[in-house]
């Protein structure tokens, strides 16, 4: 059954997201297209404080008057606005509007207006030199004047901040496609944030109350971070969820810190900048992270810094070694990983990549090695293909915890989840599937559950597998066979009395963790290569995780006579149109 609730919201997000960019009819000629987020993000997210503000616009202004010479007088004006911001101009947008001849001077007026956190927010939308290409164009005003519309309207009481979150998504999505940005800059959709949001609260106990922290460490608009809120509050509204967030694209970083001002939470707690490079949470530990890291994007603009930090060791986050300079998704593993409370556990999106690049004594290889031996990877589930806005590929949800329960420990879980999505009647970019109430709870009831190798749902339809993993399962020895070079009599060379190694003839083999090495070559070497043996010294241990191994079915092939039965029919068929097309004998 299809998440209606669901479908509903997400039409209305859409409908309010289109209604707004469609800004952008008057803003053709002055800018170009992949120009139109430019004035569009910042003024939503201007209209949004605005309409916040708007019910204690006076009370606001009426306490400044009484306190515009203290030296401190935040406290006195977020307290009679009722939020983490305000704005001492006496202009409204419904003011603005009847002045068209000083509208500029007016609306930078009413901007000036607003608390220094807001004013960091416009900062980052680079908003003045917007105002003055508008102001040039002769747009402002019909800009504002839409904004003002009933269409336009975006306060609390109409539309709630989770909502709100939504649609500033839905437009930095539209902006961003416009760019035609790569597709591992992706969006996550609510469908899935929650799925990632009740795969981390499972089994939680969270009835005692107090506080609990939730970090993202590529926050984008911050929509993980107001999900979990929401979920943790759904379980018991009486626990302070205190967030945290960093990213590096400024108009999104802008939207998050404004969505958090409006949510109430600490504005400060939303820091801007490269996470793999400038991490703004050194010396944090959080109980929850959630996160969607970029995947398929080189760190070469971060290198010299990741660099230095991976000499620092134990000391430093990415100790145990680095991925490809290609992608650089594993850092934001190993970035929460550093960052994950004893009892925490983190929920991140990866690609297939992770599971299996890279050989062994490699940088990815050693990563998913310190994972696995430190037991701290606790499940993984292949969602479907087509689940994301920008990209199509298959896509993964790590799950892991530094405090497994006696029944998980030493074990990890694999759900084949690639079954389990329902598609949508009408795509949003390459997304084609949504994870419906239905799949959800087939996954989660698979998840904890916990019993090996058992469908959930309808192996016809919609379902989900689940199977258990020792954690060695994953792990094997690169032995390196060697063989002996022979002189022209065809006799071993030896030096020092031991045979010297032919290079050309070297060749390496794969042993399972599980498996005795020495019983491996005597059993799948020696009778092939009997003058072989093993260097030990260039042993090394490797760990990948080949899923869909694992799921694959084998499909009987069809029935030579079946298939030429089948081709004489497709061959008789096409005779007869051609007889019919040409008429005589098709020739």
């Amino acid at each position: 059954m299809a998440n209606e609730k669901f479908n509903v919201v997400g039409k209305n997000i859409a409908e309010k997201a289109t209604m707004i960019w469609n800004v952008a009819d008057m803003l053709r000629g002055p800018f170009k297209p992949h120009e139109y987020g430019l004035v569009i993000l910042p003024m939503t997210v201007v209209k949004r404080f605005h309409d916040c503000l708007l019910p204690t616009h006076d009370a606001v202004l009426e306490q400044y008057e009484k306190v515009k010479n203290f030296a401190v007088r935040d406290g006195f004006l977020t307290k009679a606005s009722g939020y983490q911001f305000y704005n001492i101009s006496k202009y409204t947008f419904a003011s603005l509007l009847t002045d068209p001849e000083h509208i500029e001077e007016n609306f930078r007026d009413y901007l000036s207006g607003f608390s220094d956190n807001v004013q960091d927010v416009l900062s980052k939308f680079d908003f003045k030199s917007i105002i003055e290409r508008l102001v040039e164009s002769n747009t402002l005003y019909l800009v504002i004047k839409e904004f003002n519309s009933q269409k336009g309207y975006l306060g609390p009481d109409k539309i709630s901040t989770v909502d709100c979150g939504y649609i500033f998504e839905d437009l930095v999505r539209r902006f961003s496609e416009s760019f035609g940005e790569e597709a591992g800059a992706h969006f996550t959709s609510r469908d899935i944030i929650y799925l990632m949001t009740d795969l981390l609260l499972n089994d939680a106990d969270l009835s005692k109350g107090g506080n609990v922290t939730v970090y993202d460490m590529a926050m984008g608009t911050s929509q993980m971070l107001s999900c979990m809120e929401e979920r943790i509050h759904e379980l018991n509204k009486d626990i302070d969820v205190t967030c945290f967030g960093q990213e590096f694209n400024p108009s999104t970083f802008a939207i998050a810190k404004a969505d958090m001002m409006i949510r109430g939470g600490d504005p400060n707690n939303m820091k801007f900048g490269d996470t793999l490079s400038d991490d703004q949470f050194g010396g944090y530990q959080f109980q929850y992270i959630i996160s969607n890291p970029p995947f398929g994007i080189d760190w070469k603009r971060e290198e010299k810094k990741v660099k230095d930090e991976a000499k620092k060791g134990e000391l430093g986050r990415f100790a145990p070694g680095l991925p490809k300079i290609s992608d650089g998704q594993q850092l934001f593993v190993l970035n929460g990983l550093s960052k994950l409370a004893k009892n925490g556990r983190m929920a991140i999106i990866q690609n297939g990549s992770p599971l299996f690049s890279g050989d062994a004594g490699s940088g990815p290889s050693e990563i998913r090695r310190y994972i696995l031996e430190n037991d701290w990877l606790d499940c993984i589930i292949q969602l479907s293909t087509d689940m994301f806005m920008n990209t199509g590929i298959s896509t993964y949800i790590w799950v892991l915890n530094k405090n497994k329960s006696a029944e998980r420990a030493g074990k990890v879980q694999l759900i084949d989840a690639s079954h389990c999505g329902e598609q949508r009647r009408k795509p949003i970019g390459f997304k084609r599937y949504d994870v419906t109430d239905l799949c959800r709870e087939l996954i989660i009831t698979s998840y904890g559950e916990f019993v090996n190798d058992k469908i959930y749902g309808d192996k016809e339809g919609v379902y989900c597998q689940s199977k258990i993993f020792d954690n060695d399962a994953f792990g094997y020895r690169k032995i390196t066979v060697e063989r002996p070079e022979l002189d022209e009599k065809g006799h071993p060379v030896l030096k020092k009395g031991k045979p010297v190694a032919d290079v050309t003839k070297r060749d390496t083999e794969n042993v399972p963790l599980v498996e005795d090495i020495d019983e491996y070559f005597e059993r799948e070497v020696l009778p092939f290569a009997p003058d072989s043996w093993i260097d030990k010294k260039k042993t090394k241990i490797g760990y990948e995780i080949p899923l869909t191994r694992y799921f694959y079915e084998y499909q009987v092939p069809e029935n030579v006579e079946d298939i030429m039965e089948r081709l004489s029919g497709i061959e008789a068929d096409i005779q007869s149109s051609l007889q019919a097309l040409f008429g005589g004998d098709g020739q």
